[in-house]
């Protein structure tokens, strides 16, 4: 699994403050310019790991982001759509750098060293490796070593 720092994501951190001002985590973001158009995906999660995503939590993290995105992008507001969803109860996770937005929430990765699942709780993460702790202690994987991870429900 690869690590992608979220501050070299265009516009992630700009947008992470906002959306933090709204009670949320950014957990994703996705700028796609079509035409002269721009399609921004935005998925936040609770500031509480135990705490699932709402709807009125989608709607106030919109309200608050696209006024900036718009600013960001120098676009108009008929010229960028934007979504915003929690991520799901299923979520995979896609980047290495999503663990430490979880930590404490339960889930599962695929290690290529033992060739199955392993279940466990978010302890830490950090650019190199995950720490789950498994119900035989804690277990101290490399990025290098997930083959894919999702959060179990």
């Amino acid at each position: 699994m690869e690590y992608i720092a979220a501050d070299s994501i265009p516009y992630f951190t700009e947008s992470s403050r906002i959306v933090e001002e709204a009670g949320c985590r950014l957990i994703e973001l996705q700028v796609v310019p079509q035409g002269g158009n721009v399609n921004v995906t935005a998925v936040i999660a609770s500031l509480d790991p135990k705490k699932d995503i709402g709807v009125s939590d989608c709607s106030k993290v919109q309200r608050a982001l696209m006024p900036a995105l718009i600013a960001f992008l120098g676009k108009s507001e008929d010229n960028v759509y934007m979504s915003v969803c929690s991520p799901g109860l299923e979520r995979t996770i896609r980047n290495a750098a999503e663990f430490s937005f979880f930590t404490g929430r339960e889930v599962k990765v695929w290690d290529r060293q033992v060739g199955d699942w392993v279940p466990g709780t978010i302890e830490s993460s950090d650019t190199e490796h995950l720490v789950l702790k498994t119900k035989e202690g804690s277990k101290d994987i490399p990025y290098s070593d997930i083959a894919k991870a999702k959060f179990l429900h």
